[in-house]
């Protein structure tokens, strides 16, 4: 098993560290965790992993430690220390290092280039492992070189960080690895990783001021409802005056006061709609409604599948590249797919290749790829798939390029239709009253004029 070298810190804010053999740093953790330690740093000794195995005298079983963990620290007095309260915030800022996108990007690009320079994935990762400063990251490939020494591939233990790696991502190195192309793998990763970056990065700049407008007039609308219309109304009846304010107002404050007397039927009517769709999403019917759902829906849903289809050629073009045949490039590819509509196109076109048809047909009768995508395919078949792939791609780029751009363009355009619609409201229900005191018409009934 591998050997960790951990700090734990007491419940009386003492450090103890040690040396233990466990299955994993995870399993390791949560044992300290449960039984009062808090771990500090939980680091496995990879460089000396072979002397360790040859003398294990000094080691102690996980068991052992934590059945003996206050004899232990009875009989390591000499290296207990009382902490200081500016290394308990360095520790618990470290310790709690978030791994982020950019995090998980130079690490890419690390790997990538030193995979182009012939390492092989040890001494890539040993060597990353070296310079990385983020220790959360650090622990985490910590765990990926444990499992590539033990003769496991590196997108196994990527699968349990799916929290810090995208389920894309880690689906790009599993084909990338099933298919003997990691370093041309690692190559698409990194661009994947650029290009959402960017994506998101312009998809914000769109939304966030906008959707900061729309929430300030919401606030404005219903705060100027609650407070300021009643007080407008008191206006009106402190003179006499027998005007009312406009009808839309009264109407809307009508609305609102009803929300707020019957607040809890409106929170468990959202939370059962919600509750519903979560559940309903988690049903394997469901689930292919959501994901069909994500190639139709307006604006994002042809590109989202433009992306999806292209990432998945381009992991089918290293296959054939690599010598592979057409069924297990398309068996391989899919792994890069997570979309369970375009898995089963995938699936059925896999079956047709057994069956002797064609294996183009169901992205055709799918409908979401154009005519121009499956008849370059077509054409491909008849002469050099390879070449023909690589131009499908070149298309495809220019597709999405301009996909995109029209979805930036439309975005803003929905987003001001909602925040026009609140804007009108908030105009109506509280800018004309206040407009309606200011001119003072009312002192004129007040007067009985």
């Amino acid at each position: 098993m591998p050997v960790y070298y951990y700090k734990a810190l007491t419940k009386t804010g003492q450090v103890v560290t040690n040396k233990v053999e466990d299955v994993s740093r995870v399993l390791l953790m949560k044992k300290l965790k449960s039984n009062g330690l808090t771990p500090i740093s939980v680091l496995q000794t990879v460089r000396k992993r072979k002397a360790i195995k040859k003398d294990k005298k000094n080691m102690t079983s996980r068991e052992e430690l934590l059945k003996t963990v206050n004899v232990t620290l009875a009989k390591n007095t000499k290296k207990v220390r009382k902490m200081k309260l500016i290394d308990k915030i360095r520790i618990a800022y470290l310790g709690n290092q978030k791994v982020k996108p950019k995090d998980v990007l130079v690490f890419t690009q690390n790997f990538y280039l030193l995979k182009k320079a012939n390492f092989n994935n040890i001494h890539a990762l040993i060597t990353i492992i070296d310079n990385t400063d983020n220790l959360t990251l650090k622990e985490i490939l910590q765990d990926v070189l444990s499992g590539v020494e033990a003769g496991q591939s590196i997108y196994s233990t990527l699968e349990y960080y799916d929290n810090i790696f995208p389920t894309i991502y880690i689906s790009m190195i599993k084909a990338g690895e099933l298919s003997g192309s990691l370093t041309e793998t690692l190559f698409q990763a990194v661009n994947y990783l650029e290009e959402s970056a960017a994506l998101n990065k312009k998809i914000k700049g769109i939304l966030i001021p906008n959707l900061v407008q729309f929430a300030g007039l919401l606030i404005m609308l219903f705060g100027g409802t609650i407070f300021a219309v009643p007080m407008l109304q008191g206006v009106f009846d402190s003179v006499g005056s027998k005007e009312q304010l406009p009808a839309v107002t009264m109407w809307f404050k009508g609305v609102v006061d009803s929300m707020m007397r019957n607040w809890y039927f409106i929170v468990i009517i959202i939370g059962a709609i919600v509750g519903a769709i979560v559940f309903y999403i988690n049903t394997p019917k469901g689930r292919y409604k959501f994901h069909e759902f994500k190639y139709t829906a307006p604006i994002f849903g042809e590109l989202i599948y433009a992306i999806d289809f292209s990432r998945f050629m381009r992991a089918v073009l290293l296959n054939i590249k690599n010598g592979t045949r057409i069924q297990e490039s398309l068996e391989i590819g899919k792994n890069v797919v997570s979309n369970l509509v375009l898995l089963s196109i995938i699936e059925t076109s896999a079956n047709n290749i057994l069956v002797g048809e064609s294996w183009i047909e169901p992205f055709e009768i799918a409908g979401y790829s154009s005519s121009m995508v499956t008849e370059m395919l077509r054409i491909g078949m008849q002469t050099d798939l390879t070449v023909m792939l690589e131009k499908l791609l070149d298309y495809m780029q220019i597709d999405i390029d301009t996909i995109m751009e029209r979805v930036t363009k439309a975005l803003p355009q929905v987003v001001y239709a909602f925040v026009g619609i609140v804007l009108i409201f908030f105009v109506l229900v509280v800018l004309v009253p206040i407009i309606q005191v200011y001119m003072g018409t009312f002192l004129f009934s007040a007067a009985g004029v």
